[in-house]
């Protein structure tokens, strides 16, 4: 199966000063590099889900998704954006993982992939230490029209479109750091900072 890939930056960075997150640099690189490295080597094709300026991106070397819905719906939204490039470009599935997220396990595509063929499931996400990370997850390039429908009807949360669905997680140990820690604050940058430099020795 064909699994495409996008890296969904569509947040407005409150939290960090209105900042582009998939700018914003870390131990020398812009995150969206950082996240490109690691997730763009598990899929067979890869795009960004962003609406800031295609041009501020253009170092990335990716197609740039605009929301196909106005409004700020979320990242539900890039997900339907994704789905739709997906499907142009002849993907049975799409792979999601949010910008904020360096520190991405490399077999996440691989071990979704295995735990929604063998469930027969429409969606798989990761989850880890509890919490469920519902951006990093692979979706069937056919719910794209049931997605559109649950946006035109209001459905803002991934959680509650993803568990509509049956979805499975797949459990990802934490080890030195956890796989899917966020950039969301300064506090956050200057920890994953911290952690470049320990691993870096």
């Amino acid at each position: 199966m064909r699994i495409a890939g996008v890296i969904l930056a569509g947040g407005e960075g409150r939290r960090m000063g209105g900042a582009d997150k998939a700018l914003i640099r870390l131990g020398g690189a812009p995150l969206l590099a950082r996240v490109a490295a690691r997730f763009g080597p598990q899929v067979d094709a890869l795009a960004l889900s962003a609406n800031g300026p295609p041009r501020a991106y253009a170092a990335a070397g990716m197609p740039v998704l605009a929301d196909t819905r106005p409004g700020g719906q979320g990242p539900l939204a890039g997900v339907l954006a994704g789905l739709d490039w997906a499907a142009d470009a002849g993907a049975d599935l799409l792979a999601t993982v949010a910008v904020d997220t360096p520190f991405l396990p490399q077999d996440l595509v691989a071990r979704l992939a295995e735990a929604r063929a063998r469930a027969d499931a429409a969606v798989a996400f990761a989850e880890s230490g509890g919490r469920r990370h519902p951006t990093a997850a692979l979706w069937r390039v056919d719910l794209r029209s049931p997605l559109r429908t649950a946006l035109a009807a209001g459905t803002r949360r991934m959680e509650a479109f993803v568990g509509a669905r049956g979805a499975v997680p797949v459990t990802f140990a934490i080890g030195a750091v956890d796989p899917f820690f966020n950039v969301n604050t300064p506090d956050d940058l200057a920890s994953a900072e911290r952690y470049l430099a320990e691993n870096a020795r």
